[in-house]
């Protein structure tokens, strides 16, 4: 026990020696630990104990409640967005190298109070998953979805702590500005079914998603190949992040886009099955037709027809002509249930007729 709190304490020394100290005061920065813990209770509260607490409960609708929470993200990340752009990436920043502006008044604080939001939004985007649970949408909280959220809070910490600013907010800024597009479709489809129409880019927000991470990385490896006055330990944290979740959404995007292929398969599958008994039914319904006419006829010993003069059997609605002629070969037809031959008998009666006349 006293070697674990001498390892806590060498590294609140570490932290106080080398942290940012304009950030040193503020909520949950003086230690990890908090964020830590909050993480893993996320974890446990979406993996364990919500599923267990919702099993016996119908899910709750949330309709109005969602509105207003996608609405408020929405708001928020915009705002987020902007103030990125304010502290510095407008004009300001450079995109090729752009070391942390350690002032404490104007565009550097800014940027650094617009940090700490970032870091304090990745706790609010933990209701994304309290209300699948609660909702009991279990198939939304996937690994992918929960590696997510659980890391991010952990990971934008250090971020404020030691580098409030300079070359990694460029991940805050990209991922506020994805997460607007994705809190708004979010909110058109909590609004109802009659806003789907307006969704037709629904199957665009994974790919914008990966096209993010993939800028990120890009962006922050530039810097092992250049001289900048930027920590290479961040470079290496931020560009790992963007690989990792790379990788993870390319995994769900396969996954996903190969299950959609296979249920449209599947649908295709089962239309083309429904025509082919459709196709039967009506064959045996053809066939059940021709055998009650043909049982009009009085079958002799030798397998010849023999009709009554003049007279004639009808059956759904067609009738035909029993004078002698042509008879057998119309029976023979008919028996069998061929429709294109009991066409051409159709075709060929009134030729049938007047061969007797």
């Amino acid at each position: 026990m006293a070697l674990i709190m001498k390892y806590i304490d060498s590294m609140h020394h570490y932290m106080d020696k080398y942290g940012d100290p304009r950030t040193k005061d503020w909520p949950l920065m003086s230690s990890p630990f908090p964020t830590l813990a909050l993480c893993l209770g996320y974890v446990y509260l979406v993996k364990v104990l919500g599923p267990r607490l919702m099993e016996n409960r119908k899910p709750f609708q949330l309709r109005n409640t969602l509105i207003l929470y996608n609405f408020v993200q929405v708001v928020f990340s915009a705002w987020l967005f902007y103030e990125c752009l304010m502290g510095g990436w407008w004009g300001t920043y450079s995109f090729r190298c752009q070391p942390v502006d350690h002032g404490t008044t104007g565009q550097a604080m800014r940027m650094v109070h617009a940090c700490w939001w970032y870091y304090f939004s990745k706790f609010t985007e933990f209701f994304d998953t309290f209300f699948f649970v609660m909702r009991k949408k279990t198939s939304q909280v996937s690994t992918l979805h929960v590696i997510h959220h659980g890391c991010m809070p952990m990971s934008v910490w250090f971020g404020v702590k030691f580098t409030p600013g300079g070359h990694s907010t460029f991940f805050g800024l990209l991922n506020t500005f994805v997460h607007i597009v994705m809190y708004t479709y979010y909110l058109f489809t909590a609004m109802g079914p009659q806003f789907q129409k307006y969704l037709w880019w629904k199957k665009y927000l994974t790919s914008l998603q990966m096209v993010q991470f993939v800028a990120i990385m890009v962006h922050a490896f530039q810097l092992l190949f250049i001289d900048c006055n930027y920590p290479k330990a961040f470079v290496w944290w931020i560009g790992m992040h963007a690989v990792m979740f790379l990788f993870l959404f390319n995994e769900f995007y396969q996954s996903t886009y190969k299950a959609t292929k296979r249920r449209r398969a599947a649908a295709a599958e089962a239309r083309r099955l429904a025509a082919e008994e459709a196709k039967l039914q009506n064959g045996s319904a053809v066939s059940s037709n021709g055998s009650a006419i043909t049982a009009n006829g009085h079958h002799g010993k030798n397998g010849s027809v023999h009709h009554h003069s003049n007279g004639s059997a009808t059956s759904n609605g067609t009738s035909l002509l029993s004078n002698g002629v042509g008879g057998n070969k119309a029976a023979d037809y008919y028996v069998r249930g061929d429709l294109p031959a009991e066409i051409e008998i159709t075709q060929r009666q009134p030729s049938s007729r007047n061969q007797v006349q």
